[in-house]
């Protein structure tokens, strides 16, 4: 069965964006070859990403406005808008049963899952114990305020990888108990 990987980016101080929701403070840092190399061969070995509806949003108006960057993968969005329905590109909006549906895209999905955002879902799903691992990049910078990735869940994590990325970045990676 596939697993749920939460793989994703936050400041030192544990934000995802700043109080505007915007990333670009990301943009100041090298995301080196090695980095690239992890990163690839995380996405090959996934084929279903998941997402809050506001990180949809920012990537199609933001991010990545000209294509879709997850085009060879099936995209769940998880929405409270229901007058969604547009299932083009493997892009499929839910707003209805989220635990339902997510067992069913577990079960199904060919390869393992990644969230890729935002707060809201990642801290329904890890409430829900629907995460299996976590993967961190810690970025070098103090934002101060913002959106945080975690809001208040109490699990225990069990410390997998640790790396120095270069450029004062660090990954850590962490298998969530259930």
């Amino acid at each position: 069965m596939a697993k749920i990987f939460l793989y994703i980016a936050t400041s030192l101080d544990g934000y995802i964006a700043d109080i505007n929701g915007n990333i670009d403070w990301l943009t100041k840092f090298n995301f080196n070859n090695e980095m690239q190399i992890f990163y690839d061969k995380f996405y090959s070995n996934i084929s279903t990403v998941i997402m809050g509806n506001k990180t949809y949003q920012q990537i199609i108006n933001e991010l990545s406005p000209n294509f879709w960057p997850y085009e060879e993968k099936d995209t769940f969005v998880f929405t409270t808008n229901i007058t969604k329905n547009n299932n083009k590109n493997n892009i499929f909006f839910l707003n209805k049963y989220i635990i339902k549906e997510v067992n069913k895209i577990k079960q199904n999905s060919k390869k393992d899952i990644w969230v890729v955002g935002g707060s809201e879902i990642v801290n329904f799903l890890l409430k829900e114990n629907l995460i299996d691992e976590i993967i961190i990049t810690i970025i070098p910078t103090l934002l101060g305020n913002g959106i945080p990735l975690f809001k208040s869940n109490n699990k225990n994590l069990i410390l997998t990888n640790c790396n120095n990325m270069g450029d004062n970045i660090v990954m850590l990676q962490y298998k969530v108990e259930k």
